[in-house]
């Protein structure tokens, strides 16, 4: 069914490839249909845009006699980054070999907590969003922007407040989930003398004989406090060992498609960011959805936050062009070749590297 949505995609939009570009649509159930796609699309369709599936349900075995009826909703979701039953290192090599910027249209309703069977709007809101903070988490704990650090990837659809979030929320946790803080808070570092005396002067005599049967620790899991996990440090894969990587491993390769009136697109142009870090924001619009009653609002809507004094007119132009440029045509330099925008965006590219490094 993908194959020939992807075929008639390329054939409907043959004749206005000045203007516009279909994107395939690569499978990700595993990563060698994925990989066969991909070679397909870009090598016999011509294709310069992937939108890649993540997000979605894998079942997983329930016990014996249990109702199917049952069974259908004992499931995990593809997080593609981390926890995967699947090593997807080969198709982010696969998009590097074929210049293609991997992006993310995966949704959230219909499970977790959108699933109201009465209320279109309360599965709506922030469904996207919810979708691509896994995707995007998982490809960043899981290094996937460590050990390909030349990729770009986009989410689409959810704004880029969420993102903004995220970026602040990642480092706030390696400060404490990270090697050095999870060292910190070793229980094995625990002075359980010092805990026993406490409880024996201070707590409760339930308390104090409980301890003194664990000799001093807290937790009935004494011999193995952590668990059983290999490895405590959750950002291990990330190697992160400067403030610098954060820049490196999720501002500069992760950008966020947004609607033209959401008035979160602005974080993404403050200084509230760590590290001063401006978020790509790219001016994306559903135009001929319901959310769209008139195609000519869009662009005005977006361009008031220049009106309102929020963001600057060098913003604005980052956000409606330059950062689809550096998205699509870092990945691949010829992506603008032959189209209306040619001569652009090849002055973008010219310039992105010196601009980045002044940033």
């Amino acid at each position: 069914m993908i194959r020939g949505f992807n075929i008639v995609s390329a054939d409907y939009f043959a004749k206005l490839s000045d203007r516009l570009t279909p994107a395939a649509v690569i499978p990700m159930h595993t990563p060698d249909e994925a990989i066969a796609e991909l070679e397909y699309a870009t090598k016999q369709l011509g294709a310069k845009v992937g939108m890649f599936g993540g997000g979605f349900p894998r079942g997983v075995p329930v016990a014996d006699g249990v109702d199917p009826a049952v069974g259908r909703f004992a499931v995990n979701y593809e997080r593609i980054g981390l926890d995967s039953d699947h090593n997807y290192d080969p198709v982010w090599q696969k998009c590097r070999e074929l210049g293609i910027a991997p992006t993310f249209h995966a949704g959230g309703r219909g499970f977790g907590l959108r699933n109201s069977p009465s209320n279109f709007t309360f599965n709506h809101v922030g469904h996207f969003a919810a979708a691509g903070h896994a995707l995007a988490k998982g490809l960043f704990l899981g290094g996937v922007t460590r050990r390909f650090p030349d990729l770009r990837f986009a989410f689409l659809e959810g704004g880029v407040g969420w993102g903004c979030q995220l970026f602040a929320d990642l480092i706030e946790h390696w400060e404490r989930r990270g090697a050095k803080g999870i060292a910190y808070m070793d229980p094995k570092k625990l002075d359980r003398a010092m805990l026993k005396s406490l409880v024996d002067k201070y707590g409760y005599d339930d308390i104090a004989a409980e301890l003194t049967k664990r000799d001093g620790w807290p937790s009935a899991e004494e011999d193995e406090p952590t668990g059983g996990v290999p490895v405590l440090d959750d950002f291990a894969a990330c190697n992160i060992t400067r403030k610098e990587d954060w820049v490196d491993l999720y501002a500069k390769p992760y950008y966020f498609g947004c609607e033209a009136d959401d008035r979160m697109n602005v974080t993404a142009f403050g200084r509230a960011n760590p590290f001063g870090a401006r978020i790509n924001a790219i001016f994306s619009s559903d135009i001929g959805h319901f959310d769209v009653p008139n195609m000519l609002n869009p662009v005005p809507q977006a361009y008031e936050l220049v009106e309102d004094e929020l963001i600057t007119a060098d913003d604005f132009r980052d956000f409606t062009f330059a950062n689809a440029v550096r998205l699509w045509g870092t990945q691949n330099p010829r992506f603008f070749e032959g189209t209306a925008v040619a001569k652009a965006a090849a002055a973008e590219l010219a310039v992105a590297p010196a601009r980045a490094a002044a940033e």
